[in-house]
């Protein structure tokens, strides 16, 4: 896994639009202007996603790779390093978990316009 490859994976995500909203090494991936996913280009081998509560701490006593994330709601938000414990399709389905928290979050009328796009 690499930090191209997970970028590509945000993008085809529908309604996904990629920003520099903190700074020019913060790369955030937002549907409906709500995060997602987050990459450090600064720190390219990791990912940082949005979690259930118990999932997280599920996780992170699983994984060596996964840790709470660094700047964020350590309750809600993980870290996943590329290149240990966690294999691709962990981190692919963490992405898709991540999206599906946000989009659980928005209100109806959110709900009815992103199910229309």
């Amino acid at each position: 896994m690499n930090i191209e490859a997970v970028r590509d994976y945000c993008l085809t995500k529908k309604g996904c639009e990629e920003s520099f909203p903190f700074d020019d090494k913060t790369l955030v991936f937002k549907v409906m202007g709500k995060m997602f996913a987050v990459l450090c280009l600064d720190n390219p081998d990791l990912v940082i996603v949005k979690c259930d509560p118990e999932r997280a701490i599920e996780l992170r006593e699983r994984y060596s790779a996964v840790e709470p994330a660094f700047h964020f709601n350590k309750k809600y938000w993980n870290q996943i390093y590329f290149n240990a414990d966690a294999c691709d399709r962990l981190i692919y389905e963490s992405i898709d978990h991540s999206l599906d928290e946000v989009v659980r979050k928005f209100t109806k009328k959110m709900k009815d316009e992103y199910a229309a796009m």
